[in-house]
């Protein structure tokens, strides 16, 4: 067998921290997300690929900068590729594993949305590209 073990943390209780896939030769990348604040999280942004979450504790709400909806414990929320999202944490606790589709992590940061940048995030509303969550 050729597979590779990685020891990603030496505290098993505390889901925390990034693996970069391409490294190892893996085609995905993962963030293990621990949030101890409501109200925190990453500002709105994008990836050329799609991205799972996996809720395993608390809540979250996930916006695409014009809605969003909560999703909490046991759900599986999707974001296509190229769809602007940001989530906030809506618990003391959250955590959630978030797999991109990608050997490595491949972010773009956005702006405040212009007036001309909200019209075209409605046009992708408007085909249902939004963040999606299955529970």
């Amino acid at each position: 067998m050729t597979a590779r073990h990685i020891t990603w943390t030496r505290d098993q209780a505390s889901w925390r921290g990034e693996f970069e896939g391409a490294e190892f030769g893996s085609e995905v990348s993962i963030i293990f997300t621990r949030i101890d604040r409501p109200g925190e999280g990453p500002e709105l942004h994008r990836h050329p690929y799609s991205e799972t979450f996996i809720i395993r504790r608390g809540t979250v709400v996930f916006s695409d900068g014009i809605s969003s909806f909560e999703a909490s414990a046991g759900a599986v929320v999707v974001v296509p590729a190229g769809v602007p999202h940001r989530f906030t944490s809506k618990s003391e606790h959250l955590e959630m594993i978030d797999i991109h589709a990608s050997g490595t992590f491949v972010t773009e940061w956005l702006d405040r949305p212009t007036e001309s940048s909200q019209q075209a995030e409605r046009s992708h509303a408007d085909h249902d590209d939004r963040p999606r969550q299955r529970a």
